[in-house]
């Protein structure tokens, strides 16, 4: 039984990874995997073939406790791990909400105002430095859209765009890597109290400017990013602009920002604070004029209702699936290690984590070996399986150097994260011409990053 639970989750695992040659939604098969994994979980244990570990390590049927007790004991881990990944899904919800709302109102209309030069070079310059720190803020998925929609108003020419577009890809993995909301799995990390917001930041904003800038640097001498653009940041700008466009993109982004400094505030999770903040821009785009001769008709046109029906349900799903997929092979516990003099019964991942170290020592190498498989395989189910497989202390070095690898690795592809598939189905990138022109600038700032990251270890914290 325990076999056929982890070659379920292989073979969904592969569904996902291979989700664009099969032409289906990677939503389908991680909550397939989620579902039938932990259906088998539940004949397994009902059956007394196997045996699950919850969070406070108790073992529960065939090698544990048994009867009544193993029964409740199996719905709490089940009940544990769905509250888990509630709280980020919740988190998720809200944030996409608040960044719908300020995008009905044209608040990122807002930002074209800030782009004046017809400088290839510091238009690159510009362009990137917008994307790594909105990616921070508002998350590196919609900073790559937000971003990709302004180049479009300011490039005409396709195979110009192409190259901005793909070193936004670059600086918003980058910004969202040391912000606990620029990145599911920084999001992930920081709600599960692996890693905190000050913590993250202190220690990943210095890798992560170094994996922008010096690609940033060596592209801005490249041919692509020489001579003049003709960019009219006037055109058509009163026009799209609306009267609640730019206090809506500062009171949207100043509510998510809020949500780290109300969790430090009140040691509450920060889903919370993320529904306070929501709650606050919902109020108020209930009640502001967006237009001059604003009728009650055309309010459903900046509605949070419209903006909650734009929201993409189906990553929410996905993440749903694949969380909890991974939470059931947390959950099975697959054998025994020795911890501390004595034997202990782990789960699957744990398990996976000591084999590994047996095999690779280092740590460090393990995590920029994750780095590069983030590229090919989706940094959610990477980031949450090594959730499950270490038990490091809050803010350890290590959880950082995830956050760091796990965002930023996925630029050396543009399939490797969600902004870059996002701008190839924007832009029509090739993939071809992507690994060829723009993966080697990514590596050299992702291997970069993960040296100055672990030189500051070295000599900061040790």
């Amino acid at each position: 039984m325990t076999a056929i639970i982890i070659l379920i989750f292989v073979l969904g695992y592969m569904t996902i990874v291979f989700e664009h040659p099969l032409k289906l939604d990677k939503t389908v098969p991680a909550l397939l995997m989620a579902a039938i994994m932990w259906a088998l979980l539940a004949i397994g244990f009902n059956q007394g073939w196997l045996s699950v570990i919850d969070y406070h390590e108790q073992v529960w049927g065939a090698l544990g406790a048994s009867g009544e007790a193993a029964k409740e004991g199996f719905q709490n881990t089940l009940l544990h791990h769905l509250g888990k990944t509630a709280e980020i899904l919740i988190f998720l919800i809200g944030a996409m909400t608040i960044v719908e709302i300020i995008d009905l109102h044209r608040g990122f209309e807002v930002l074209k105002g800030y782009v004046h030069t017809p400088s290839k070079r510091k238009l690159l310059w510009i362009i990137g430095g917008l994307g790594f720190v909105l990616s921070a803020i508002i998350d590196n998925l919609t900073a790559t859209i937000v971003l990709v929609t302004l180049l479009r108003k300011i490039i005409p020419k396709h195979s110009d765009r192409l190259w901005y577009a793909a070193l936004v890809v670059i600086a918003a993995n980058a910004g969202g890597a040391w912000s606990p909301i620029g990145d599911v799995t920084t999001t992930m990390l920081w709600i599960a109290h692996k890693v905190s917001a000050a913590g993250l930041i202190e220690h990943v904003f210095v890798p992560s400017v170094v994996c922008f800038v010096l690609p940033a640097l060596v592209a801005s001498y490249m041919k692509p990013f020489k001579g003049k653009v003709q960019v009219d940041a006037h055109e058509d700008l009163v026009a799209e602009k609306l009267l609640s466009s730019r206090l809506m993109l500062y009171l949207g982004l100043g509510a998510i920002i809020a949500v780290p400094i109300f969790k430090t505030l009140t040691h509450l999770p920060p889903y919370l604070g993320m529904m306070l903040s929501l709650g606050v821009v919902w109020l108020v785009s209930e009640y502001i004029h967006p237009e001059e001769n604003f009728t009650e008709e055309r309010r459903h046109l900046y509605s949070a209702h419209k903006a909650l029906s734009r929201i993409e349900m189906s990553s929410i799903l996905f993440f749903l699936g694949i969380l909890m997929a991974v939470a059931a092979l947390e959950s099975l516990v697959f054998g025994t290690i020795q911890h501390n003099g004595e034997e202990m019964y782990v789960g699957t991942l744990r398990y996976m984590a000591e084999a590994l170290a047996k095999v690779i020592p280092s740590v460090d190498i393990v995590i920029i070996i994750l780095g590069f498989l983030s590229a090919i395989i989706d940094n959610v189910p990477l980031v949450a399986a090594a959730m499950g497989m270490y038990d490091f202390p809050l803010d350890a070095s290590y959880w950082h150097f995830i956050a760091y690898s796990a965002g930023t690795g996925g630029s050396m592809l543009i399939i490797g994260s969600a902004a870059g598939v996002a701008a190839m189905g924007m832009e029509k990138i090739d993939f071809i011409w992507y690994f060829k022109k723009v993966s080697w600038l990514a590596a050299l700032g992702f291997l970069a990053g993960a040296g100055i990251f672990i030189l500051e270890q070295m000599l900061f914290y040790h």
